[in-house]
């Protein structure tokens, strides 16, 4: 099913003001930060100004930037920036930078343990926010009580998307499917899922994987 959406390149959109995207999850496992690594890779490939942003304080996102470069005995500033920033402060620097309006897409990867006002904060500076979820029952309780977190945020910010992306699913499984498992959520799925193969599991914060996309291409007609 998947194999012929491969080959798609990532369109380019001319957003007029910086957009935010960011990914928030209750549970960490969800897919999240690998799914917003895909995500900064395959638009700045596609050419895009990106700033990729990470919450958890334990700063993996630019770790494995830094692992990377000194891999490749290249520098940071060949590629889209990481910025380490905190659950009480990214709201206002989001603000910050969308008023410079010198980037197209920050796509924050929230901590895992985000409080409850920190998810509010980053909600209304967000244009969309995604929750990754496989179709696991422990998984899907967990996204439910996310979406049920956001609700409130989105009546501050009616313009805000609230999306599901599908993640580790079989590749054989039709979206149809997917679709009316997580139709009770009160939040618009994406039309496409992250197929569960290993080349989606561990992302490099440099080179792009080309299969992602027709995702990332799905979740850009929700964005724009």
């Amino acid at each position: 099913m998947f194999d012929s959406w491969f080959t798609e390149p990532v369109k380019k959109i001319n957003f007029k003001m910086t957009k935010v995207l960011s990914f928030i999850s209750r549970k960490g496992g969800s897919g999240k930060t690998t799914n917003a690594i895909h995500l900064a890779t395959s638009l700045s490939d596609a050419g895009y100004k990106v700033l990729l942003v990470e919450t958890d304080t334990n700063y993996t996102l630019i770790s494995s930037r830094k692992l990377e470069l000194f891999k490749r005995k290249e520098k940071e500033d060949k590629y889209f920036p990481i910025l380490a920033s905190e659950d009480h402060r990214v709201a206002a620097e989001i603000e910050e930078i969308k008023a410079s309006n010198t980037v197209d897409i920050i796509i924050v990867d929230s901590a895992g343990k985000t409080t409850d006002a920190g998810i509010r904060e980053l909600c209304l500076v967000s244009d969309m926010v995604i929750i990754t979820t496989s179709l696991t029952q422990n998984d899907l309780l967990v996204t439910y009580q996310t979406v049920k977190d956001l609700l409130p945020a989105k009546e501050l910010n009616p313009d805000l998307k609230l999306c599901i992306l599908p993640n580790r699913i079989h590749s054989h499984t039709r979206m149809k499917t997917v679709k009316e498992v997580l139709k009770n959520l009160e939040a618009e799925v994406i039309d496409t899922y992250v197929p569960q193969k290993k080349i989606y599991t561990s992302p490099s914060t440099i080179e792009a994987e080309k299969r992602y996309a027709s995702i990332a291409n799905q979740i850009l007609k929700v964005l724009k």
